[in-house]
C-alpha cells in the first residue's frame, strides 16, 4: 500500500438502502493487536453495526471482526464494543443529532488512511419502506434509460 492512499476494507452497503445520511465523519477506532490483523485481512462485516453514546464516549456495538487465525489466546470477542476516537466537540455535535427522534449513528466504511484503521461514521434518519420502494424504482428508471441510451448510440 502507498502512504496516502485509502484502501476501503468494509462497506455497510445495507445502511445507505435503509437510512438517509445526513452528516458522515472520520472516526478513529481502538482495536486489539490481532483485531488489526483481521481487519487487515479483510474480515469483518458492519452489516448489523450501530454507535452509541454513553457517558460522553461513543462505541461501536455488533460490529464483527472474525477471530485471528494465528492469534490463539490473544484473540477477543469478535462483536465486542469498541471505542470511537472523536474530539469532545465532535462527541457534542452528536449528542444533539441523536438527541433528535428517529437519527442514528451508523458506520458506513472502514478503510485504511496512512496505515491508521478509520471509520466512516454517519448521523442517519431511518427510512419508511415507501422511500425504500421510492429509491429502488428510481434506481431502476436510472438503469433502463442508460441501457437504452447505450442501445441507442452502439
Amino acid at each position: 500500500m502507498v502512504k496516502g492512499n485509502n484502501r476501503t476494507i468494509a462497506r455497510n452497503k445495507k445502511a445507505r438502502h435503509d437510512y438517509f445520511v445526513e452528516d458522515t465523519l472520520e472516526v478513529g477506532i481502538v482495536l486489539k493487536g490481532t483485531e488489526v490483523k483481521s481487519i487487515r485481512q479483510g474480515k469483518i462485516n458492519l452489516k448489523d453495526s450501530f454507535a452509541v453514546v454513553e457517558n460522553g464516549e461513543v462505541f461501536v456495538n455488533n460490529m464483527h471482526i472474525s477471530p485471528y487465525e494465528q492469534g490463539n489466546r490473544y484473540n477477543v470477542d469478535p462483536t465486542r464494543k469498541r471505542k470511537l476516537l472523536l474530539h469532545k466537540r465532535e462527541i457534542n455535535k452528536l449528542i444533539g443529532y441523536t438527541a433528535q427522534q428517529g437519527y442514528s449513528l451508523v458506520p458506513l466504511e472502514l478503510y485504511l488512511k496512512n496505515g491508521l484503521i478509520k471509520l466512516q461514521l454517519a448521523v442517519a434518519k431511518g427510512k419508511k419502506k415507501y422511500d425504500k420502494r421510492q429509491d429502488i424504482a428510481k434506481k431502476d428508471a436510472e438503469r433502463r434509460i442508460k441501457k437504452h441510451m447505450s442501445e441507442k448510440y452502439n
